[in-house]
C-alpha cells in the first residue's frame, strides 16, 4: 500500500490532483466516483450537492432556487472548500458533480486552476437513450428532474464544456472507473472484490444518495 501511495504520488510530479468527473444526470457520476475511491489509496470523495441542499433547506421558500447552483453562495463555498482540501489534504480528491453552466464552470474549476491547483475534468458522456435508461433503473419514470435536463446537459458538453469525454453508452463501470485512472495517470490496485460484493457496493451507493 505504501508503494502504491508513492507510486500514485510521483506520477503527478509530486502533487495531489482534484479529479472532477461531470457528466448528466443519469451518467453514473456517483457510483463511478465511489468505485474510483474504493480502489484509490489516500482518496476523498467530496460531494458539492451538499451544500446546494443545505441552502435550500436553510432559506425561505420565496428565494430557494430550482437549482442551487444559481446561488453565487454555492459556487464560492465550493471554491473555497476545494481550495482548502488540495492544500490541506494529501490525497486525491474525487468530485462527482453535474455542472453545464460555463460562467459557474469557470467560477469553479476555472478559478481553481488558474490558482495552479491540479484539476483534472472528465465528462461522463452518453446518448439521451442511454440516459434515460439509466435513470429509469434508479426508478425514475416518468418526466424526474434529470431527465427533462437530458438535452440541456448534452447540448451544454458538445458547445460551452468541451474537455475529455469518455462515450459511457457501452462501457462498464469498471471500465470507465480504468479509463480514468488512466487518463488521470493513476495506478490502481488489482480490485478483488467478487461480483456479487462490487453489486452490493453501488447498490449501497445509489441507496445513500438518493435526494427525497
Amino acid at each position: 500500500m505504501q508503494l502504491l501511495i508513492l507510486k500514485h504520488l510521483m506520477a503527478q510530479g509530486g502533487k495531489w490532483m482534484i479529479i472532477w468527473i461531470n457528466g448528466a444526470f443519469g451518467a453514473g457520476k456517483t457510483t463511478c466516483a465511489f468505485e474510483l475511491h474504493r480502489r484509490l489509496p489516500n482518496s476523498f470523495v467530496y460531494d458539492p450537492e451538499n451544500f446546494g441542499y443545505f441552502l435550500n433547506t436553510n432559506v425561505p421558500k420565496t428565494i430557494r432556487e430550482s437549482d442551487f447552483q444559481n446561488f453565487p453562495q454555492w459556487r464560492l463555498f465550493n471554491y473555497e472548500i476545494l481550495k482548502l482540501l488540495s492544500q490541506k489534504y494529501h490525497g486525491t480528491i474525487i468530485v462527482p458533480m453535474t455542472i453545464t453552466n460555463k460562467q459557474y464552470y469557470d467560477e469553479v474549476i476555472g478559478r481553481l486552476t488558474k490558482e495552479g491547483i491540479h484539476i483534472k475534468h472528465f465528462i461522463i458522456y452518453a446518448q439521451k437513450e442511454t440516459l434515460v435508461k439509466r435513470l429509469n433503473k434508479r426508478l425514475e419514470f416518468g418526466e424526474s428532474w434529470g431527465k427533462q435536463r437530458i438535452g440541456m446537459c448534452i447540448n451544454a458538453f458538445n458547445q460551452d464544456i468541451c474537455e475529455q469525454k469518455i462515450h459511457t453508452d457501452d462501457m462498464s463501470v469498471d471500465s470507465v472507473v480504468s479509463t480514468i485512472a488512466d487518463l488521470a495517470n493513476i495506478v490502481l490496485p488489482a480490485d478483488n472484490r467478487s461480483a456479487l460484493k462490487k453489486w452490493f457496493d453501488r447498490i449501497l451507493t445509489v441507496l445513500r444518495h438518493v435526494r427525497k
